[in-house]
């Protein structure tokens, strides 16, 4: 456990008198669990932290160590974040005047928690007419959802949205004090984005509309109940990438808006690249016009500098948003001025030469809040941002936006991954970060006792699962049912509040395809099933696709029921390759993980090593994905030690118990060598592979492979049961789909 401490800050200004803020320029930190003091600068020469009977002077010279927190240090001192001791930084002004005054100073003075933000603070003295004001901007990164880039994007189950930031435009007068919130925030739907590509970043839609919308709504809800009414601008162009995340946002808001908000969510598409392009900017009135009920319904907040009570409120927020963050910043830069200047025409007959310092202070401070945001995300500062400073564009500004653009690439391909273990490390979302423990003896006997009478508190209730593992051999949909494979269990059994799918070798796993995966036949085959779900006779339920994703030729897709999408949380997504020493995806695993009510699950499916006799590569391949991860399902391409056709005799004969004495996984489980902590049900059913294309009979090709279940369900976790586990009828590839249906036991 170690105690950060800022070592150095600069001075940033007054925002109001006694409301002075710092910015952080480095830290240190300090062990509490050793007896050891050090500092990061003395952690690799300081040899009472290691053993000197094991270790000695030579090799203490050759080795370097890194102290556990430098990333961190390196974070916390890039200049972006900020702290006051005076008063709470992380509240607006609107949030901090509803304390009555008293109460207020007295939890200021107290200082028992000094709070930091990450963004930009900046302040300007300067005047208007012969005043003289403070002009203060403060833009707040939510810690909800934080990330560098390409690694974390759109919305979480939670409705937190990467990249969310908070800005205040606050404006100081003799006689009052002015705030104006503006929010921006990355698009509200399921998306990513893979980065390593150049000047081409292709946009992927990663979860359905009805897994998505419960998400959307949790967003919006927490906007409004923070802010009132919000009104949406969307500056995402027409290109293909853009124009698909526009269109899937919009869709989502006319669900919300029909779901008993009373069209409170409003929504404003402006082409900012297509209208305004060429830098006429000009073009920005068109926006102005479009929304100009709303700019003058919304107003702004102000509080009266001698009674400390509100004049005016703030009814309203902008929630802008753009794959640029320099159009953000332009757009908001101009909502943020033609507010400022609305109030002061207010309060007095102002000519625009009174105003003239204001408005260039206002322009500078915007560019400086762009660059410092953009460096958060991106690395580097806003491009364009020349014309937020001065209202002009230059070939010097082309080069320089150019250089920010290669460095771009180099960040976040090759720097970003260590920066985003640094932001998890500091949030504690790593998944070896513990909480920590402060020891309250009145909480801790509340806790027992809750615990003590937890039937009271929850129910028991249980989670129906299909899982099913398809090694597709490449094939598309023969036009064969899928209801044979989908719904073999009994109608007495509830429908599956789950269907698991497994693929592997969705698409045939040539070069090209392992350079750039195609995506369509998964499509194809999800629609196929979502057919099959939601139109099959006497349907109970209907399912939507919760989760796909693919690696080359091995994808996983869970589809869940409609009526429980809203009680699933936390979805994620990783893959793992296993090709070529983990550099290719043509073997590998894909997972995806969630919560389900209180009770946690994670599937898998993976391709193994494949060939009669790699069984040690099978194994290490077991041992790679399993790192970490939970398995399911998969092709693992465990084989049969038994010649062709004396394998296929015991298989006409169903002696499965005798042929199972030779069977691959089933021995390396026994022997402790893999799968050591999972279970399988009895294999009852005929080998899964290797079939004739579109034929019941096993391969007679020259090769001749011995059958085999290379296609197998596992499982492990406390309270689970297996209803049944078998193999689908279907023809359409040289393998047999295994299934089974499980039921989970949880709390909820």
């Amino acid at each position: 456990m170690f105690l950060a401490v800022v070592t150095e800050c600069l001075p940033v200004g007054e925002i109001r008198p006694t409301e002075s803020v710092f910015r952080i320029i480095d830290v240190e930190f300090h062990s509490l669990t050793n007896n050891a003091r050090y500092s990061i600068s003395t952690y690799a020469s300081n040899r009472s932290f290691y053993d000197d009977s094991s270790i000695n002077e030579q090799s203490l010279q050759q080795q370097s160590y890194e102290h556990p927190c430098t990333q961190l240090r390196k974070l916390l001192s890039n200049g972006h974040f900020y702290f006051s001791s005076d008063f709470d930084l992380t509240k607006t002004l609107n949030v901090r005047s509803k304390l009555i005054k008293s109460e207020q100073e007295e939890m200021d003075a107290c200082g028992f928690l000094v709070l930091a933000i990450q963004g930009f603070v900046g302040i300007q003295e300067t005047t208007i007419g012969s005043s003289n004001v403070t002009l203060s901007l403060i833009s707040k990164l939510s810690c909800k959802r934080a990330g560098t880039r390409f690694n974390i994007r759109g919305i979480d189950d939670d409705g937190n949205v990467a990249n969310f930031v908070e800005t205040e435009t606050i404006l100081k007068l003799p006689e009052a004090c002015f705030s104006y919130i503006q929010i921006r925030g990355s698009v509200p739907v399921f998306w990513e984005q893979p980065g390593l590509q150049v000047m081409s970043h292709k946009i992927q839609i990663s979860r359905g509309p009805a897994a998505t919308q419960p998400a959307v709504e949790r967003h919006f809800n927490e906007l409004q109940s923070r802010y009132g009414d919000v009104q949406i601008l969307n500056l995402l162009g027409t290109k293909e990438g853009e124009y698909i995340l526009s269109k899937e946002f919009q869709d989502r808001i006319i669900d919300l808006n029909g779901n008993g908000l009373e069209n409170r969510v409003l929504f404003t598409n402006f082409d900012f690249n297509s209208i305004c392009k060429n830098g006429n900017y000009e073009n920005m009135a068109q926006l102005f016009s479009m929304i100009g009920e709303k700019l003058e319904y919304f107003a702004f907040f102000v509080l009266d500098k001698e009674t400390n009570s509100p004049i005016f409120y703030q009814k309203g927020v902008f929630r802008t948003n753009c794959m640029d963050w320099y159009i953000t910043n332009v757009v908001q830069t101009a909502l943020s001025k033609d507010t400022i200047n609305t109030y002061i025409r207010l309060i007095g007959d102002v000519s625009e030469y009174d105003i003239e310092s204001l408005q260039s202070r206002h322009s500078i401070l915007w560019a400086e809040n762009g660059d410092s945001l953009s460096k958060i995300y991106t690395g580097t500062g806003a491009l364009r941002s020349e014309y937020t400073r001065s209202g002009k564009v230059t070939w010097a500004g082309v080069l320089t936006d150019a250089t920010k653009t290669v460095n771009r690439f180099y960040i976040n391909n090759f720097q970003d991954k260590s920066k985003q273990e640094a932001i998890d490390l500091l949030l504690g979302k790593l998944l070896n970060s513990k909480a920590i423990e402060i020891h309250d003896p009145v909480n801790e006997a509340i806790r027992e006792d809750i615990l003590s009478r937890l039937s009271d508190y929850c129910s028991k209730s249980t989670i129906n699962v299909f899982v099913s593992t398809y090694n597709l051999n490449g094939r598309l949909p023969s036009g064969e049912p899928l209801s044979p494979w989908l719904f073999t269990f009994s109608d007495h059994e509830p429908d599956p509040h789950l269907f698991v799918i497994g693929f592997q070798e969705i698409v045939e796993l040539k070069a090209q395809q392992i350079v750039s995966a195609d995506l369509e036949q998964l499509r194809i085959w999800e629609k196929e099933i979502s057919k099959a779900l939601n139109s099959r006779p006497g349907q109970r339920s209907n399912y939507v696709i919760l989760r796909s994703g693919q690696l080359v030729g091995t994808a996983l897709v869970i589809y869940a029921r409609s009526d429980i999408v809203s009680n699933i949380r936390n979805v994620e997504y990783v893959m793992k390759k296993m090709g070529l020493g983990g550099m290719a995806g043509n073997k590998g695993a894909v997972a995806i993980r969630l919560d389900y009510h209180d009770t946690s699950i994670c599937f898998v499916t993976a391709h193994f090593a494949s060939g009669q006799s790699n069984l040690e590569d099978r194994n290490r391949d077991y041992h790679t994905v399993n790192d970490g991860l939970i398995f399911r399902n998969g092709h693992f391409n465990y084989r049969i030690n038994l010649g062709n056709e004396e394998a296929k005799e015991l298989i006409y004969q169903e002696n499965f118990d005798q042929l199972l004495k030779f069977e691959q996984l089933t021995n390396q489980i026994n022997y402790g060598l893999a799968f050591t902590e999972y279970i399988e049900g009895p294999i009852t059913f005929f080998p899964t592979y290797k079939y004739d294309n579109g034929t019941d009979e096993y391969d007679t090709s020259e090769k001749a492979r011995t059958p085999a279940w290379t296609d197998r369900i596992l499982y492990r976790g406390n309270k689970i049961r297996q209803i049944g586990y078998s193999r689908a009828e279907l023809r359409v590839s040289d393998h047999r789909p295994g299934k089974c249906f499980i039921k989970f036991c949880m709390n909820q």
